[in-house]
């Protein structure tokens, strides 16, 4: 099997390599930024045939490049754009898009409300206000991906909620959080008042849902990954003081003048969970990752 993966050096690329690395037979292409390698540039020029894809190319950079570089952002319209246009020209038969929860309209997405989002949410025919220009790339490159779908591409989209591991970008509150942990700090960090709440995911069960549903032929999928379990900040302080058996001497400081994004982004899991559920419970991950072995 012939896989393309763009941006197979991001944080979510290298798990999908990791994964087709045990499997037999498979042959990886990747391209990625990182590497010098603009997507877009392999679009323009390649006429290959790939038995699966998986697009994910796009610049996010964590919550201060989403809301301080929107232009920055932004460019994920054209890597998206000129993507599904290459998809059609040499007829790719399977896609794997990877949206993202910021696609969701904000105004669901406040602590009163205590709302799960459901797939349904997002209506391509009334589309509502997502989260800054990387919401709207997404919900953009969603949009596309109807298209596409009509032309006779088989296309899976996948709005992942927050996902975390081992290895994750310390722009990324998840891992930052473990450092902190792990280097004992006096007087621990957590951006805006804390109380802004997340749906964590480990990056495994990302891939292995993705996979699920590719092996599986799901049609027509539009899917959340998440676990539907509504974590703070402050919370997800004190499940890791609690299984390191420490505490910031200092307590936690709280950067009030950081973004931090919606105040309350949690998903309905309940069409994963029909195909995939999740292998551990999120203290057993963090206890994992703790220990070097997650």
């Amino acid at each position: 099997m012939n896989v393309l993966i763009t941006g197979d050096l991001g944080f979510v690329g290298r798990a999908f390599k990791k994964y087709f690395a045990r499997q037999h037979n498979v042959n990886i292409t990747g391209i990625d930024l990182k590497a010098g390698n603009d997507c877009r540039d392999f679009f323009k020029s390649s006429t290959e045939q790939f038995d699966l894809i998986i697009h994910l190319a796009a610049i996010v950079g964590g919550r201060e490049t989403i809301e301080n570089e929107p232009l920055s952002v932004a460019t994920d319209l054209s890597i998206d754009s000129e993507f599904f246009n290459w998809v059609i020209k040499t007829k790719q038969t399977r896609v794997v898009y990877f949206s993202s929860s910021a696609a969701y309209p904000t105004h669901l997405q406040l602590p009163q409300l205590k709302h799960q989002l459901k797939e349904s949410d997002i209506n391509l025919d009334d589309i509502r206000l997502p989260d800054f220009t990387y919401g709207w790339a997404k919900l953009t490159g969603e949009y596309l991906a109807k298209f596409v779908r009509e032309q006779g591409t088989k296309v899976y989209v996948f709005r992942p909620f927050s996902g975390y591991g081992a290895d994750q970008d310390l722009t990324y509150p998840f891992p930052s959080f473990i450092k902190r942990t792990l280097d004992r700090v006096d007087s621990f960090d957590i951006w805006g008042d804390g109380n802004q709440v997340r749906d964590f995911i480990h990056i495994d069960d990302i891939v292995k849902a993705v996979m699920c549903c590719v092996d599986n032929d799901v049609p027509n999928c539009d899917m959340n990954l998440g676990s539907g379990i509504a974590t703070s900040f402050n919370n997800l302080a004190k499940i890791m003081f609690d299984i390191s058996g420490w505490e910031p001497i200092n307590g936690i400081n709280h950067l009030i003048d950081k973004p931090v994004g919606v105040s309350y982004r949690v998903c309905d899991p309940s069409f994963m969970e029909s195909i995939y559920k999740l292998k551990y419970t999120f203290e057993e991950r963090i206890e994992m990752i703790l220990k070097g072995k997650g």
